[in-house]
């Protein structure tokens, strides 16, 4: 049985700087791409095999509808992808300039505005594992207050809830506090929680790694992933860690890498009849399969153009 994985949150269009060491208002050239980081997970969902739905909204629009699109052509099932004829698609727009230091412009649109009116959540009942990225969800906007009923929906519903904080400085500088507050409330719902090392500093206010993560396991996390990059992760589970070397590989883009690894745990745990069941050994194998397949994405540019398939992740 393979059960059916639903990713709530932002579907966005991103562009891309062509110009080099430039900001924005010199920037010239732009490539457009599909975005936002649960679409990321569900697109990596779908090119392994599972069967991964997108719940969000995008404008009536020729960028809402290339989103559609790009998901669609990866079997990513958009049923509960919505199209808002009063608000545009949500666009971003970055350069890297040559100190390194990105110039963003967020134009936030449609992504905000899924209510809960917009949702049949005797649907969802069918629906036994919900993941949760949180980019632009906690935001202010109707999504922020539909995020967390979905949440507690899922709790009750007896779901396996995976949560992403995905904190972009670029979203939330100056309101740091506020993001931490609701983040926390997530984790509270959540069984998996996936971090980078940077966010668990964030989330806990502390940087002794083993001592930050159980912070998180008082907050209410179940099990939890700290990605560390090229070191591998660093798991904890039923009062038990250990750190997960990946693969090695030759860096291009690390763009998504997250969001792949993200989308590969959840593929193998739509495998599992009932996750509560799973061994901390069978947690490792899981997440040495979830390290390969972000450590793959790397390799190439462009988050959902470096989603490999099963067979290319087997073969390694």
């Amino acid at each position: 049985m393979t059960h059916s994985i639903l990713c709530i949150g932002e579907l966005l269009i991103d562009f891309f700087c062509n110009d080099r060491d430039v900001n924005l208002q010199q920037g010239q050239t732009f490539t457009k791409q599909a975005g936002g980081a649960p679409a990321n997970v569900c697109a990596a969902l779908a090119k392994l095999g599972g069967k991964a739905y997108f719940m969000g909204k995008v404008g009536a629009d020729p960028f809402g509808d290339f989103l559609e699109n790009t998901l669609q052509s990866l079997n990513v099932q958009t049923d509960y992808l919505l199209k808002d004829s009063n608000y545009p698609t949500t666009l971003a727009f970055v350069s890297l300039q040559g100190d390194g230091q990105r110039d963003f412009i967020f134009n936030r649109g449609a992504d905000a505005q899924l209510d809960t009116e917009d949702i049949s959540f005797e649907v969802l009942k069918s629906i036994k594992i919900m993941h949760f990225g949180s980019a632009t969800a906690l935001l202010p906007g109707p999504l922020q207050k539909t995020y967390l009923e979905l949440l507690s929906l899922a709790k009750k519903n007896d779901c396996f809830i995976s949560f992403d904080p995905n904190f972009r400085t670029d979203l939330w500088k100056g309101h740091e506090q506020q993001f931490t507050q609701q983040a926390s409330e997530c984790i509270a719902f959540s069984d998996f929680v996936k971090v980078s090392d940077e966010e668990l500093i964030l989330l806990t206010n502390e940087t002794d790694l083993h001592k930050a993560v159980e912070v998180l396991h008082k907050v209410g996390a179940n099990c939890i992933a700290v990605t560390l990059g090229k070191d591998g992760t660093f798991f904890s589970f039923n009062g038990r860690s250990t750190l997960i070397p990946s693969i090695h590989i030759d860096a291009i883009d690390t763009t998504g890498a997250g969001d792949a690894f993200v989308g590969a745990l959840l593929f193998r745990l739509s495998k599992v009849d009932d996750w509560q069941t799973i061994s901390f050994e069978e947690w490792e194998q899981i997440i040495q399969f979830s390290n390969k397949v972000g450590a793959i994405v790397c390799e190439k540019v462009g988050a959902i153009e470096s989603l490999p398939t099963l067979e290319e992740v087997l073969s390694r």
